[in-house]
């Protein structure tokens, strides 16, 4: 629960700069490949402040949660740090179901391959991009050529402008390194890196927090990983000495590319009606909660490939009516997507996966797929899958978000969170083999989350959805979390209906849990005719306000009286 885009807000007011770079082709290559530049023309080669709360928790799905839960008001800073931990998160003890297919985006619908061509103003590498942008009138279309194009000052378009590549030009936001020398058993290069600057975000790290640190190295594309000490370099790893302002390299550099992130943002603008399309945009140093691709109100940003920056890859700030579709959204270091203050906003047949590369903190700061805060729209026919944190995140006074008919797998922590927000509908997504990551805040009780977790929130419906093999099924939570601007946050009008969910090994359940402040009255959480896998109808997989209940007992306490309990 963080009070998420303060500081995106602060990096858009302050109009941080970026850059982009190659495109992949397909889906397999965005989320598999450790390199980040694949060549897709052989012949032309040329970037949520919201903070959970620490919650007492039970250690078993029907305990109850200790008294004495502390209250927060939401707002847009960062609230207080975590200090309690949850339980280590276990491996299931069962495979998890095969998810059926849902009209979600193929790896061969998204991304450049399918931007279009391109007619207008020539941008060519080597050309200022912004200086050209800036000549021309509102309304313009730019074609960028096939290559690569460093991007060292942010790219501001003007209204309805049309920045576009039908050859997949790649915007890169990196700095080749030269001139390194031995040291010991490691290389150094001095004279790159930028004064020293103060750490922000939250790290899976807690003590040396190094996922603040905004400049990464890539070697011939490869993604290195940073140390906290010149001790623990090692081969594909490196480590930056900001006060000494050196980068010790544990790999040799001799015949290879060195780079280091150094531009913050690719493209940022208020201007409305913007088009982002075809383009690969990669290695932007962004900070924490900030974007490498920054958009402005009705936007259309199209068929591209936003990978391996340091913070969010797309981020919509005051965005409203912006449609982010068919975009290949992957490797970025914190989060794929962000989204605050934007209404009505449709989050569309992209592929967002493999985020969080650089350590932010999986269970419980704004790392992963898409997080979304003060705002509302659709998030619908998206792949969000394998993202070191939560999937889809709506939080702090979203009002009115429609989540459909994703197919939302594996990712570390829920697969859908609908926290401190408000009139949320839930539908057709199918929610498979999320929740199992092991990083601290994690764990396996009902308060630690599931397959789509409801957190103090109202109005929200939960229908039709598939959700097998997550860490739980459906979670209930309600918690003791101040006032937004509704009033205060409470848990109420619940309703799940209709679903199909599996739980067959581990310490899997659904069900509803509660503190001590924040009790919720009968009848505003309804379970109503869903279908329930079971490993046995006598396993306790079900869990009433601490007490474990069987299928029995589920519905003899009211929870789907009509339901369907079968035994896998």
């Amino acid at each position: 629960m963080r009070k998420l885009w303060f500081a995106a807000l602060i990096a858009a007011a302050l109009g941080v700069v970026t850059v982009a770079l190659p495109v992949i082709a397909n889906e397999n290559n965005a989320t598999s490949a450790v390199k980040s530049r694949v060549v897709s023309d052989p012949g032309k080669a040329g970037v949520l402040p919201s903070r959970r709360v620490p919650q007492p928790k039970a250690t078993s799905p029907g305990t109850a949660a200790p008294k004495g839960n502390p209250t927060t008001t939401p707002s847009k800073k960062p609230g207080t740090t975590k200090t309690t931990k949850k339980p280590t998160k276990t491996t299931p003890t069962t495979t998890a179901p095969t998810a059926p297919t849902v009209e979600t985006v193929d790896s061969d619908e998204a991304g450049p391959a399918v931007a279009g061509p391109c007619s207008g103003v020539v941008i060519e590498p080597g050309d200022n991009a912004q200086s050209i942008v800036n000549a021309k009138p509102a309304g313009t279309t730019f074609c960028f050529a096939a290559g690569l194009h460093r991007i060292t000052q942010t790219i501001r378009p003007k209204a309805n402008q049309v920045l576009a590549s039908a050859q997949r030009a790649v915007l890169t936001g990196s700095v080749p390194l030269t001139g390194w020398t031995r040291s010991g058993a490691n290389w150094v290069v001095r004279g790159a890196l930028p004064a020293a600057y103060g750490t922000s975000g939250q790290c899976e790290d807690n003590v040396t927090n190094i996922c603040s640190l905004r400049e990464q190295l890539f070697l011939d594309g490869e993604h290195l990983i940073r140390t906290s000490s010149i001790a623990k370099v090692a081969p594909g790893s490196f480590y930056a000495d900001y006060a000494g302002d050196a980068i010790y390299l544990g790999s040799n550099p001799t015949g290879h590319a060195v780079e280091m992130s150094k531009t913050a943002t690719a493209i940022e603008s208020n201007a409305t009606g913007v088009v982002v399309r075809g383009l690969t945009i990669e290695h932007f140093a962004s900070a924490p909660q900030a974007g490498a691709l920054v958009s402005g109100p009705g936007w259309k940003v199209t068929a591209n490939d936003v990978r391996w920056n340091h913070a969010v890859g797309v981020m919509l700030v005051q965005a409203n009516s912006t449609k982010v579709d068919k975009n290949l959204i992957h490797h970025n270091g914190q989060l794929g997507l962000g989204q605050y203050a934007s209404a009505a906003a449709a989050i569309t047949h992209n592929v967002i996966s493999s985020n969080n590369t650089d350590g932010f903190w999986i269970a419980d700061w704004e790392s992963g797929g898409i997080k979304s805060t003060r705002s509302s729209g659709t998030v619908s026919g998206n792949t969000i899958k394998a993202n070191k944190g939560i999937g889809m995140w709506a939080d702090v006074a979203d009002d009115g978000r429609v989540i459909s008919s994703n197919q939302i797998v594996g990712n570390s922590a829920d697969g859908i969170r609908f926290e401190i927000s408000r009139n949320g509908t839930i539908e057709n997504n199918t929610i498979t083999g999320n929740g199992f990551g092991t990083g601290r805040g994690s764990g396996t009780s009902l308060w630690d989350g599931g397959g789509v977790n409801i957190n103090t929130s109202s109005g929200v419906t939960v229908r039709g959805n598939k959700i097998s093999g997550n860490v739980n099924g459906v979670t209930i939570q309600s918690r003791t979390r101040g006032s937004g601007p509704w009033g205060t946050y409470l848990l109420r009008d619940i309703s799940v209906t209709g679903n199909t969910i599996e739980m067959t090994g581990g310490s899997q359940a659904t069900g509803m849990v509660q503190n001590a402040g924040a009790a919720v009255p009968a009848g505003e959480v309804v379970f109503s005719g869903n279908k329930y896998v079971l490993d046995a109808l006598g396993a306790q997989r079900f869990a009433r306000f601490g007490t474990k209940l069987t299928a029995a007992g589920w519905k003899a306490a009211g929870l789907d009286a009509i339901g369907t309990f079968l035994a896998n």
